[in-house]
């Protein structure tokens, strides 16, 4: 693995974060929060920028939106209270493989 698909990952990474972020700042009522959002939005969209210079834009951002989606989604069931249910759970699997063979086609 390349360093810029270890960069995409972390940004990938990045995206679940700032997406509980904004979910826990409230409206960007609650500080700590709101100021978690805005670092890690930039980190990741920096990250995805540098991606972007060897990976193709198409490839990279499915790949990004993907990790950030499950990620987030992971997140809410384990610590949100978020249902959780197998197909739920199915359909988690299928972005994963969707994000995967994106990898392993490049």
């Amino acid at each position: 693995m390349t360093f810029a698909w270890v960069v995409l990952v972390l940004s990938g990474l990045m995206e679940t974060a700032w997406a509980v972020a904004l979910d826990r700042s409230q409206g960007f009522s609650r500080p700590v929060p709101s100021l978690i959002f805005v670092v890690t939005l930039v980190l990741s969209m920096v990250g995805l920028g540098y991606a972007l210079k060897s990976i193709p834009v198409g490839t990279a951002y499915a790949v990004w939106v993907g990790i950030g989606a499950v990620g987030t989604t992971v997140v809410g069931m384990a610590w949100l209270g978020e249902p959780t249910s197998v197909a739920r759970i199915a359909c988690l699997v299928l972005v994963i493989a969707g994000v995967v063979g994106l990898k392993v086609f490049h």
